[in-house]
């Protein structure tokens, strides 16, 4: 299937940062327009100064009944407080 070697190698870089940082995924925002999600991330990386990396997108594929979802998660790393 195409891309499938990309999302793997995307999945393997998450692994590994969770490895190395305790912390958990923490959901932002949600939507069903695409356009709307990828402005959402670029705003949220330009005003917030994230990392890319530190951003996660989940998209729920859906049906006739179910429109796919998209929604954009951030990596809290644990304080260590």
């Amino acid at each position: 299937m195409p891309g499938q070697q990309k999302r793997k190698r995307s999945r393997e870089r998450a692994h590994r940062r969770a490895a190395a940082v305790r912390g958990h995924w923490e959901p932002l925002f949600s939507t069903q327009v695409q356009t709307e999600m990828k402005e959402y991330v670029r705003r949220l990386c330009s005003e917030r100064e994230i990392s890319p990396e530190c951003v996660r997108i989940d998209q729920f594929c859906g049906r006739n009944t179910h429109p796919s979802t998209y929604r954009v998660s951030v990596f809290v790393p644990e304080s260590s407080a």
